[in-house]
C-alpha cells in the first residue's frame, strides 16, 4: 500500500508539471508586446501622397535614439505630401500604448491646422490598396495636438476621422473631428496616449491615464480622403479591424514606448 501510494503521488506531480504551459516573453510583460524594436522600421511599412508604396520620401520616417521619428530635413517643399507608418500586420481587439512629443520644427509650406498636429491612425486599410494619389487612408484618427498659445485650451487626443464615421452620443457623428476632455499640453514634454479598441464596438481614448474620449461603431463613411479606389469605400461597412500608423502632417513628432496588449 506504501508503495502504492508513493507512486501514485508521484504520477500526479509528473501530470502537474506536464500541464503547467511554459511562460512566453508576451506572458512575462503581462501580454504586452512592443511594436517598435528601438532600432529600426522594418516591421514598418510608408505610404506618402504623392509617392507609391514603401517610398520613404525624403527619409521621413527614422528610427533615431530609440525612437521613431518624422523629419523634413530632406523636403524643399511639403507639398501636401502627407504621409503615414503603418504595422505590418492588422489588429482588431486591443490596448495600445505610446508616447509622443512635438519636437523639431514645422513646415511652414504645409497647410496651418497642421502645426503641432499629428496622429495615430487605426482600422485603417491596407497600404497596398491606397492609390500613389490618394492623400488620406481609409481610417479613424486618435489626433494629437499640441498646446500653441498660453490660455487657450487645444485638447489633445481627439478622434478624426478620414474616410468614416463613428456613433458619439448615440447617432453617427456629423463632425470630421471629435475634441476630447483632455489638458492642453504646451513645448516638447512627452505625453502618453491609448486606445482600447474592441473591434466594431466601443473606442476608448486615454491621454496620460484619463479617459478623455469614447465612441463605437466605427464604419466606412463620411469624406476627407481622396484619391481612393473606390472599391475600397463601402459606406456603412462596419470596421472591425485594420492597420495602426503614425502620422507625418508637416510637423515634426517623435514616437517611443509603443506597445500593444491583444484583448479576447
Amino acid at each position: 500500500m506504501k508503495h502504492f501510494t508513493v507512486l501514485s503521488l508521484t504520477i500526479l506531480l509528473l501530470c502537474g508539471c506536464a500541464q503547467k504551459p511554459v511562460k512566453t516573453a508576451a506572458d512575462v510583460n503581462d501580454g504586452w508586446t512592443p511594436l517598435f524594436n528601438g532600432k529600426d522600421i522594418k516591421d514598418w511599412n510608408v505610404k506618402i501622397h504623392h509617392h507609391d508604396y514603401n517610398e520613404n520620401f525624403g527619409n521621413t520616417f527614422r528610427a533615431e535614439d530609440g525612437m521613431i521619428k518624422v523629419r523634413y530635413d530632406q523636403y524643399k517643399d511639403f507639398n501636401e505630401q502627407f504621409g503615414h507608418l503603418y504595422y505590418k500586420t492588422p489588429f482588431s481587439r486591443y490596448h495600445l500604448k505610446f508616447e509622443y512629443r512635438f519636437a523639431g520644427q514645422w513646415m511652414k509650406s504645409a497647410p496651418a491646422y497642421t502645426l503641432l498636429n499629428s496622429g495615430v491612425m487605426f482600422h485603417s486599410q491596407d497600404p497596398k490598396t491606397m492609390p500613389k494619389e490618394q492623400d488620406w487612408p481609409i481610417s479613424v484618427e486618435m489626433q494629437l495636438l499640441g498646446g500653441i498659445k498660453e490660455g487657450k485650451p487645444r485638447p489633445t487626443g481627439n478622434m478624426c476621422s478620414p474616410g468614416t464615421d463613428v456613433v458619439y452620443k448615440g447617432r453617427i457623428s456629423p463632425d470630421h473631428c471629435i475634441n476630447s476632455s483632455s489638458k492642453t499640453y504646451y513645448g516638447d514634454q512627452w505625453v502618453k496616449g491609448e486606445l482600447i479598441v474592441l473591434g466594431d464596438s466601443l473606442i476608448t481614448h486615454i491621454i496620460n491615464g484619463d479617459t478623455v474620449l469614447q465612441y463605437s461603431k466605427p464604419q466606412i463613411g463620411g469624406g476627407v480622403a481622396n484619391g481612393y479606389d473606390p472599391a475600397q469605400k463601402q459606406d456603412g461597412k462596419l470596421l472591425n479591424s485594420g492597420f495602426i500608423a503614425l502620422q507625418s502632417e508637416g510637423q515634426e513628432i517623435d514616437f517611443r514606448n509603443i506597445m500593444i496588449k491583444r484583448l479576447r
